[in-house]
């Protein structure tokens, strides 16, 4: 039987979903965390290929004619997306692919990877959330609004996901999260119950 499979984090800035990725990382085996494409600058301490993957305009948009992304946005004048061959790859690998996307690239994702799990990460209440985000002190009081207005919204699809984790504090979170990709390999679809039919007939005598 095949092993690994699709785990998509997503929610508002500020409620955890970085802490939860990197938690996976250093305790999944044979995990890939998915780094996103994007034309926006590097910042500082950004590393092309560590943190993203940093491209012109001009081929981001040649990308995504020639359907080379498994899913893209546009945000405040910036491309960001998900390059499809290196998933393809991880999946031939059998290894669990995680993302951490915005409720948009977690719907594009859904459609074309049926068999996808997905989790909304979110704090227990608004108020908490606006609190991580000044606690955080990289954003300006402009856009602590602009991040809590699309938390707004986001919060909106949390019945297209397969989970609702609440962050109301993380070293619980931390558990949650690595129970629901450990149960990964073990949920029921079409691939593998071919490949376990196919292995169960095979005469071994």
């Amino acid at each position: 039987m095949k092993h690994g499979g699709i785990l998509i984090l997503s929610g508002p800035s500020g409620a955890g979903k970085s802490t939860l990725c990197k938690h996976l990382q250093e305790n999944i085996k044979n995990i890939y965390f998915s780094i996103s494409t994007t034309t926006r600058r590097p910042r500082d301490g950004e590393e092309d290929g560590r943190h993203y993957y940093f491209v012109s305009k001009d081929d981001f948009v040649k990308g995504i004619k020639e359907n080379k992304f498994l899913e893209w946005a546009q945000v405040h004048n910036n491309y960001y997306g998900t390059a499809l061959t290196p998933i393809k790859k991880a999946l031939e690998d059998e290894k669990l692919v995680i993302f951490d996307v915005d409720v948009q690239g977690h719907k594009q994702i859904k459609d074309y990877y049926k068999n996808a799990r997905s989790v909304f990460v979110i704090t227990k209440n608004r108020t908490i959330l606006k609190d991580r985000l000044c606690l955080r002190q990289t954003d300006s009081e402009e856009v602590i609004s602009l991040r809590l207005k699309h938390a707004d919204e986001e919060v909106k699809y949390i019945d297209e996901f397969d989970y609702l984790l609440i962050n109301d504090e993380i070293e619980a979170a931390k558990e949650i999260i690595i129970c629901i990709a450990k149960t990964l390999p073990y949920t029921q679809n079409t691939e593998n119950s071919k490949q376990f039919y196919q292995e169960w007939n095979q005469d071994f005598s």
